[in-house]
């Protein structure tokens, strides 16, 4: 019986580096999930623990798990129906803001926008004061509903101005529309919101992207569309790897080029609107993260999505938690902190990064 042939010399002198670099890539992959995870548990802890009033956090949770123990009644209510529940919102919040700038990257191959630049966040806004201004909706349940038509109309609107010309959706085209949208709406939406004082006396804080004030009755009623959105970024992740190369190139691939935009641009309005529902408008989270994310790990869809979700609640969780500490006992909105200490450290990442690639 005949030995079976041996591979060429050259093809496993071809194959050693690809899988030692898919080894390295798998090890880059399972320490950054475990850093984000670390870093998560730490933040949480600290968005429960830190506040203006200090709290014997784990005595009021060992007496909620069954101890034996005295607890303040107004211990217990800070703890359990305040910084608990908007912890869980920070979760929720971050986690859909980093997968939407991740998706809103890889929508216009612009490494550097999100939400906020494309003018998302500024159409929902607009469109949810508008909505609160004609009908009196105060509910999230009612609201919602404008929210994801302002996230969806803006992001359309970008997209076709971004995409006019022969050469397909340019990424400083884009910018630029989406620069100029936002300006326009957060324009008008500053304008109603002084017209009618009355109603949007309660939303003043909600205009800067804040997690104060909210509870499980503005987290409840958007979890379908949180997770909505965060499956259908899942399911589009592999298609976006194609859609990269350009979508020539993903058409021959066998990729539905226009069904993967839809799907990507109905999971960026569920996610984005929201979040704008909910804590109103937060920047730079979506921006800096999926950059941070695909920095460490690259740009596969399939990594980088999850990971942005880690990354994303834990800098909207961190950004909540320093806004309590910084001008204690006021609070500074977790959106005015996010963009006050995200915006040098991008600054810083993008230098080092040109460093070291010898740029």
């Amino acid at each position: 019986m005949s030995a079976p042939l041996a591979a060429p010399p050259g093809r496993l002198h071809r194959r050693a580096p690809r899988r030692e670099a898919r080894r390295r890539s798998r090890r880059v992959v399972v320490l950054a999930t475990a850093a984000l995870l670390v870093l998560l548990l730490a933040v949480l802890a600290c968005s429960i623990a830190v506040g203006a009033r200090e709290v014997p956090v784990l005595d009021v949770l060992r007496a909620e798990l069954g101890a034996p123990l005295a607890v303040d009644p107004d211990e217990r209510y800070i703890v359990l129906s305040m910084r608990v529940p908007r912890s869980l919102i920070g979760l929720a919040v971050g986690a859909a803001l980093g997968v939407a700038g991740a998706l809103v990257q890889a929508l216009t191959r612009n490494p550097l926008a999100d939400t906020g630049i494309l003018g998302v966040d500024a159409g929902a806004a607009f469109s949810i004061t508008v909505g609160i201004a004609l009908t009196g909706v105060v509910s999230i349940s009612g609201y919602a509903w404008f929210a994801f038509a302002g996230a969806l109309v803006t992001t359309v609107a970008v997209h076709l101005i971004g995409a006019t010309g022969r050469s397909g959706p340019d990424p400083l085209r884009l910018v630029l529309a989406g620069l100029a949208l936002g300006a326009v709406l957060s324009g008008i939406t500053g304008m109603v919101t002084l017209a009618d004082p009355d109603t949007f006396d309660a939303m003043r804080s909600w205009t800067v992207g804040t997690l104060e004030n909210r509870g499980t009755a503005h987290l409840l009623p958007m979890l379908p569309y949180l997770g909505a959105g965060g499956l259908l970024a899942l399911v589009c992740a592999g298609s976006l790897n194609a859609l990269a190369l350009g979508d020539e190139v993903a058409t021959s691939h066998g990729v539905p080029v226009r069904a993967v935009r839809i799907a990507a641009i109905a999971a960026i309005t569920l996610l984005a609107g929201s979040a704008v529902a909910i804590c109103g408008p937060i920047g730079f989270v979506g921006l800096m993260v999926p950059h941070v994310i695909r920095w460490c790990v690259g740009p596969d869809q399939a990594r980088l999505l999850p990971l942005s979700a880690l990354g994303g609640a834990v800098l909207l969780l961190a950004a909540d938690v320093l806004g309590r500490v910084l001008v204690a006992p006021a609070e500074m909105p977790a959106g005015v902190v996010t963009a006050f200490v995200g915006a040098p450290v991008l600054i810083v990442l993008v230098r080092a990064r040109r460093r070291l690639s010898g740029l």
